[in-house]
Parts: structure tokens; sequence; C-alpha cells
């Protein structure tokens, strides 16, 4: 069985995350840049969760695009962030 990757320590807690899977391919920086910041490991991290319906939009277009699925979601509403 996989172990379950963690998730980057530097995130804020909320509803997007990154985990240490991540390669710094920057996809979710360009698309979500007022979410998503390197960290002190050179990886992305969530800075500030979603706090209206665009940043959520965006959040979620950067789930759907990470190539390793790095950045999720724990699958809660949109919306229910803010």
């Amino acid at each position: 069985m996989l172990n379950k990757p963690e998730k980057h320590p530097q995130s804020v807690l909320g509803r997007f995350y990154v985990t240490e899977d991540c390669l710094a391919c920057e996809n979710c920086q360009l698309v979500a840049p007022n979410n998503f910041r390197y960290g002190k490991n050179g990886l992305s991290y969530v800075c500030k969760q979603p706090t209206n319906p665009e940043e959520v939009k965006q959040c979620e277009q950067a789930v759907a695009d990470c190539p390793l699925e790095a950045v999720r979601s724990d699958g809660t509403q949109a919306g229910s962030n803010f």
C-alpha cells in the first residue's frame, strides 16, 4: 500500500492544499496567484485560502491542472470558505 503524501507544512488550513509531491512547475501560481507561493523548500504551498468565487474557481483550476495531482481539494462545496 502506498503512503499518503503529506501536506506541505506551510499551507494554511482549509479546503485547498498542496502535497509534498509538488515539482514546482508553477502551474498553480500562474492560475491562482493570490493563493499559491513557493515555500522554503522550493515547492508550492497554499498561502491563502480563497475568499471569493473567482479565487475558488482559480484554485479549482489549479487542482485540475496540476500534472502530479499535488494540488488538492478536500472536497467541500465551493463557497463554504467565505
